[in-house]
C-alpha cells in the first residue's frame, strides 16, 4: 500500500460532515418540479423555435439559434458561480444594505436548487433546441443551394453552433469560478430589482408592517 494513503496513527476513521440540503420529501418534491418543468419549457419552447425559424429569413434563423447558445452559456455561468460562491461577505454587505446582498445569500444557500434551473433546466433545454435548430437550418440550406457546396456550409454550420456551445460553456465555467462571489452579486442585484419591480415578496413585508 502507498505510504501517503495510510490510516491515522490512532486508527480511527476519518468521517465527513455531511452538508444539509434539505429533507428527503422536500428534495423528492423538488426534483418532480424540475422534471414537470423541463418537460413542458422543452416541448413549449421547441414548438415556438420551430415556427419562428420557418417565418423568417436564414439570416434570422441563425441569429435566433446563436441567442439560444449566448442564453445556455450564461445561465451555465449562473449555476456554477452559485455553487462557487462563499456566502460570508455578503452577510457583511447585508448588514451594511447592500442592494441585492440578501437576494445573493438566498441563491448561494438554495446553490442545488439554482444550480439545477441553470444548469440542467435551461442550460440542457437551450442545448437541444439550438442543436434541433441548427438541424433544421442546415435543412434550410441545402434546400435553398444546389449541390455539395450547401451541404458543406450546412454541415459546418452545425459544426460552428456544437463549437460555441462547448467552448463557450468551457470558458464560462473558468469565469464563474474566479468571479463567482462578483457573479452572484449582479444576479442578486438584478433578481431584487425585478421583485421591486413587479412588487414580488412585498405582500410578506406588508403583514408585517400591519402586525406591528
Amino acid at each position: 500500500m502507498d505510504d501517503n494513503y495510510k490510516q491515522p496513527a490512532n486508527g480511527k476513521k476519518v468521517k465527513f460532515k455531511k452538508n444539509n440540503i434539505g429533507s428527503k420529501e422536500e428534495n423528492k418534491r423538488w426534483v418532480l418540479f424540475i422534471i414537470t418543468l423541463t418537460f413542458f419549457l422543452s416541448s413549449s419552447l421547441s414548438v415556438i423555435s420551430s415556427v419562428l425559424l420557418e417565418d423568417v429569413s436564414l439570416f434570422f434563423s441563425i441569429l435566433i439559434v446563436l441567442i439560444i447558445v449566448i442564453i445556455g452559456i450564461v445561465f451555465d455561468i449562473i449555476g456554477i458561480a452559485v455553487t462557487a460562491a462563499d456566502e460570508s461577505p455578503f452577510h457583511a454587505m447585508a448588514s451594511r444594505k447592500f442592494y441585492g446582498a440578501k437576494q445573493a445569500i438566498k441563491l448561494i444557500r438554495n446553490a442545488n436548487k439554482v444550480s439545477s434551473v441553470c444548469n440542467d433546466v435551461v442550460g440542457d433545454i437551450c442545448g437541444v433546441i439550438s442543436g434541433t435548430s441548427s438541424a433544421y437550418i442546415v435543412v434550410k440550406i441545402v434546400q435553398s443551394g444546389k449541390g455539395i457546396t450547401s451541404t458543406i456550409v450546412g454541415l459546418c454550420f452545425t459544426g460552428i453552433v456544437a463549437s460555441l456551445t462547448i467552448g463557450g460553456k468551457a470558458i464560462g465555467k473558468t469565469v464563474a469560478i474566479k468571479h463567482s462571489n462578483y457573479i452572484v452579486y449582479k444576479v442578486g442585484v438584478i433578481l431584487k430589482f425585478l421583485f421591486g419591480k413587479f412588487g414580488f415578496g412585498s405582500n410578506g413585508s406588508k403583514r408585517k408592517k400591519t402586525h406591528n
